[in-house]
């Protein structure tokens, strides 16, 4: 049915509204990051890539970025092992409590970040783990499982057996099967779950907050530390956009991945 036309118009400047909203702060925060002047005065005087270049050269900020390249892999691998071995539980066996076992997996993506956060910090403590890496891994694969789960989950709902049973009637056994059949019907939904994985694992900071440690910084807490600095605040935008550049590419092929097959479970 056609809509009048005074309604097609109300919803575009509605549509175009809303992604403003949305998007004009992000925005301003890259155009920041070219900004000549140290201080952020609108309009901007002059454009340049100094400060990418400081940056750069940034002892913190690269110590920073490797941190938080090195939990998101280890949040991501741990994710995809934990995740998909419950997303075959859940879905190709019948037992008691697969429902409630499925509400728990999901659940941490639900919890506010500072009751996880606060959580995983008491436990830390109460097992005498010393913060650093290894609690931040630990920290991130909580909520990380989820988007694997979902992920998988979903697309074995859509993955018909009969290729499976077929492969075993005629003499392959379980790691054939897996490999031959199984594995390649879910390989883009695990490749997608880890692209989101590693995306909300890199620009987490709540739940990274209570189980760093004093001696490690992943770059998200490097920006929280520095933002009230006036003179790093030229630098905190540049960091900034790496943030935004490592989480939305990494989300952008996942949704090309599992674009109208199934659901991502990014909240």
């Amino acid at each position: 049915m056609l809509l009048p036309r005074g309604l097609r118009i109300a919803l575009r400047i509605a549509s175009a509204a809303t992604l403003a909203f949305i998007y004009a702060p992000i925005g301003i925060i890259v155009l920041y990051s070219f900004n000549a002047a140290r201080v952020a005065t609108w309009p901007i005087s002059g454009l340049t890539l100094d400060w990418y270049a400081r940056a750069l050269g940034n002892a913190g900020i690269r110590n920073a970025l490797l941190t938080s390249l090195e939990a998101a892999v280890g949040a991501t691998v741990v994710a995809l092992i934990l995740g998909s071995l419950v997303a075959f539980a859940v879905q190709r066996h019948a037992f008691f409590g697969r429902q409630t076992l499925s509400f728990v997996v999901v659940l941490p993506l639900a919890l506010p970040g500072i009751v996880t956060g606060l959580a995983l910090n008491s436990a830390f403590r109460t097992l005498g783990f010393d913060f650093g890496l290894f609690t931040i891994v630990v920290g991130h694969a909580t909520f990380c499982v989820v988007v694997v789960f979902n992920n998988v989950v979903a697309r074995l709902r859509r993955t018909a057996r009969t290729a499976e049973e077929a492969s075993m009637d005629l003499g392959a056994d379980t790691f054939t099967t897996f490999r031959r059949i199984t594995f390649p019907a879910i390989r883009s939904a695990l490749l997608a779950g880890a692209l989101l994985a590693f995306a909300l694992s890199f620009d987490e900071i709540i739940v990274t907050n209570f189980t760093a440690g004093a001696g490690t910084q992943t770059l998200p807490l490097w920006i929280f530390t520095n933002f009230q600095r006036p003179n790093n605040l030229p630098l905190v935008n540049v960091a900034a956009v790496f943030v935004l550049v490592l989480s939305i590419v990494p989300v952008y092929v996942a949704s090309r991945l599992t674009s109208g097959t199934e659901s991502t479970g990014r909240t």
